[in-house]
């Protein structure tokens, strides 16, 4: 009998997910496999260098510039105080007044010097009357003494009467004087011109000369100086200016956008401070449109002298290693190469510099930290950059 072949049953799978376990362990091994390897590699762009930008040498004229922060001082501040005793009669001006020199601002009652001017010039009017009959009696007495009509002695003491009577008449005269001074105090006028503080004493109150009690404060604001502290490094540049020319002050308030205030260094101190190591300096600056306020904090930019064929660089092109500072130049064959440099000074956004660059070279700005000696780089420069130095 033939043997019959059946078709072989396949049994079914004990675990019918363990294939699609196996390629979920296989894709998530893929993941962390590319995880842990990181993003690709950044295709090179076109050109086949590094995408830098660049900013040229420059050779010029740049200000040495000393910054420092100042206050604005007043150069006088006048403390308003009565010269006699009074009741303040009237107030003529108001607080925070700019008022000019010579304007009345308090007027005290004066009617009692007044009534003791008019009996001091009546006590007058009687002392010349004795001082004209005492130099008759003399002129008369110095006649008869020559006709023997009368003796030495009585002659002497009409000549003393005379000189008493006429010394009463002048110290009458300087009590008037005193008198009407007194009477002149009585109205306070501004000293200079200025700007009225508080006034913390109305009409009605007495006021003594004893007292210290100030009836208001009257600040001078134009001209006004700024007063600045520097390292004592920069001493000889400031002393070599003065000698050539005061140097100019830039001022600025802290939070302003508008053009700095100009002026000039009038005061160098005599000493340097040993606990600080600075010096005091002091600006006047004209302040017409009363733009700097005493008591006010500002920051102050000094210029000595202006520096003739100084190498300049952006400031960011500076970097510094091991070695010292140095630049990264973009030759003509697009390869960066490496300068040494010596960071002179800050101006602005230019750094001054001593190295071998040529004005015109190109020195890498941004991206100067991912290419070394020889490393080719792409020039992809942004807007021109404007350079302030000011």
């Amino acid at each position: 009998m033939t043997r019959r072949h059946l078709p072989r049953l396949r049994h079914p799978d004990p675990c019918p997910g363990r294939l699609s376990l196996s390629r979920g362990l296989a894709l998530a091994t893929a993941v962390i496999v590319a995880l842990v390897a990181g993003p690709p590699a950044m295709a090179q762009p076109a050109g086949g260098g590094v995408p830098v930008t660049t900013d040229p040498v420059q050779r010029g004229a740049v200000p040495i510039e000393v910054l420092a922060n100042g206050i604005v001082a007043s150069e006088s501040v006048v403390t308003i105080r009565t010269r006699v005793d009074g009741q303040i009669e009237r107030v003529h001006v108001t607080e925070g007044q700019l008022v000019r020199r010579g304007q009345p601002l308090f007027t005290l009652d004066a009617r009692l010097n007044q009534a003791i001017l008019a009996q001091q010039e009546a006590q007058l009017a009687s002392n010349r009357a004795q001082q004209a009959r005492t130099q008759a009696d003399a002129q008369r007495y110095q006649s008869l003494r020559g006709e023997s009509f009368a003796s030495q002695q009585r002659f002497e003491q009409a000549q003393a009467d005379a000189l008493a009577a006429a010394a009463n008449a002048r110290a009458t005269e300087a009590l008037i004087q005193q008198t009407k001074l007194s009477i002149e105090f009585a109205t306070i006028t501004a000293e200079i011109d200025g700007r009225l503080g508080a006034i913390p004493l109305r009409a009605g109150n007495f006021v003594r000369q004893a007292e210290v009690t100030a009836i208001t404060t009257l600040t001078q604001m134009d001209p006004v100086l700024v007063q600045f502290a520097i390292p004592e490094r920069w001493l000889p540049e400031v002393r070599a200016a003065m000698y050539r020319d005061p140097p100019k002050v830039r001022v600025r308030a802290e939070g302003e956008s508008d053009a700095p205030a100009e002026g000039t260094l009038v005061f160098v101190d005599s000493a340097v401070d040993i606990t600080t190591g600075t010096i005091l300096l002091k600006a006047r600056f004209t302040n017409g449109d009363f733009r700097l306020w005493p008591g006010q904090y500002v920051q102050v930019r000094m210029i000595p002298r202006v520096q003739e064929n100084a190498i300049t660089v952006a400031g960011p092109a500076v970097q510094t290693g091991q070695t010292g500072r140095f630049v990264f130049v973009l030759a003509p064959d697009n390869t960066a190469q490496r300068r040494a440099v010596e960071l002179v000074r800050v101006a602005g956004d230019r750094a001054v510099v001593t190295g071998e660059l040529q004005p015109g070279e190109k020195v890498i700005v941004d991206g100067a930290q991912r290419v070394t000696e020889g490393t080719r780089a792409v020039e992809r420069n942004a807007p021109q950059r404007v350079s302030s130095v000011q």
